[in-house]
């Protein structure tokens, strides 16, 4: 069995219970803490899935126990947390995206870096099972060179069903910072780094009015765009587009696909681990279904902290890196550097695909 590596969550909101799930999934990790600015919802978590301990931010970073924080705080208290935790010297994984902006993303892995520990961050949903079958489709040359991408996250907003959808439509929120790290870190994993982007962005609503309990029938004002179309070169070569969007009632279009010289690949939504995996190759006359070849088809929240735990433990890079996160923090913004500027911007980070994961692993596990 892998050596246990302890963890803390700050932040016991809606994504919580994916997470406390997720990682119980893996035997490397032990969750021990839980912690939230409402210390009611922390100790409410704690019974609800037997967690030993529900603490403050500060007890939580003053304990010697716990190795890395898992940072579900809202996007505009991410940088904060993870600043806080990186210099109490833990490891952290943050929820997507990074920091709402690229110097304060800058901030956090200049931080971890001076400080000896390891920054990671949401999405781990490219760990999957459909993107990662789709990643060695790709790489055992199924579709040859990949030559252009297209991706789709078309919805009509939140506020109908989150009970908190205000952070949505504030700085730091939109459908590009909310659901275009999902998107972005797929496409890097699949295809490699982005050297330059175009874009245009729109408020389209400038209000909205919550539908949901306990907030139902409050308005807000929105303040960030919440219609985002980009186009991006890859520094391979290919070409991408996509768009995000909180404004589209209806659309009939692909999550994100795949062009090669040889063939096209259908890659599944990003915001799941499992399938489906289409292929249609030059000259076949229809698609063909893949089986999966990886595990973690169901929700896996929280791979990406394993990942984390594993390269801890092994000295061996994690995936779902602060870099990683940092250059997708880096297009995002750039996307509304276009729209403003009206011209291309250069992206002047770079990382290397993340490691795709070997073959035969056992569930629970993310090394051979």
């Amino acid at each position: 069995m892998a050596q246990k590596v302890t963890i803390g969550i700050i932040g016991c909101g809606n994504i919580s219970p994916a997470y406390i799930k997720g990682c119980r999934m893996f035997e490397i990790l032990e969750l021990i803490a839980v912690s939230d600015i409402d210390m009611n919802r922390a100790r409410n978590r704690a019974a609800e899935f037997n967690i030993p301990l529900a603490c403050t931010v500060e007890e939580m970073l003053a304990n010697p126990d716990i190795q890395i924080v898992v940072n579900l705080t809202t996007p505009k208290a991410h940088t904060a947390v993870n600043l806080a935790a990186i210099a109490a010297g833990k490891h952290v994984h943050c929820e997507k995206p990074l920091a709402v902006d690229r110097a304060d993303g800058a901030r956090v892995v200049a931080a971890a870096r001076e400080k000896g520990v390891l920054v990671g961050c949401a999405p781990d949903t490219f760990f999957g099972a459909g993107i990662q079958t789709c990643r060695k489709l790709i790489d055992d040359g199924w579709i040859g060179e990949p030559v252009a991408a297209t991706a789709f996250m078309t919805c009509h907003g939140h506020e109908s069903w989150h009970p908190d959808p205000e952070f949505y439509y504030e700085v730091g929120g939109g459908p590009m910072l909310d659901m275009g790290p999902y998107y972005l870190t797929a496409l890097v994993n699949l295809m490699g780094p982005i050297r330059r982007v175009t874009g245009s962005a729109r408020i389209t609503f400038p209000e909205r009015i919550i539908g949901s309990q306990p907030k139902r029938g409050k308005r807000i004002v929105v303040e960030t765009p919440t219609h985002v179309a980009g186009v991006m070169d890859f520094a391979s070569g290919a070409i991408g587009t996509i768009i995000t969007t909180f404004d589209v009632w209806f659309a009939n279009l692909p999550r994100i696909e795949i062009y090669g010289s040889e063939g096209s690949l259908a890659v599944p939504d990003p915001n799941t681990f499992g399938g489906p995996v289409r292929v249609r190759r030059a000259g076949a006359q229809e698609w063909s279904d893949i089986p999966l070849m990886f595990p973690y088809v169901e929700n896996s929240r929280g791979i990406g902290v394993a990942d984390m735990a594993y390269a801890l433990t092994s000295g061996r890079p994690h995936r779902a890196s602060g870099a990683l996160a940092y250059h997708v923090l880096d297009v995002m913004q750039a996307f509304d550097e276009a729209s403003q500027s009206g011209r291309h911007v250069e992206i002047s980070s770079g990382v290397p695909k993340p490691a795709a994961l070997p073959l035969g692993l056992r569930h629970g596990t993310l090394d051979a």
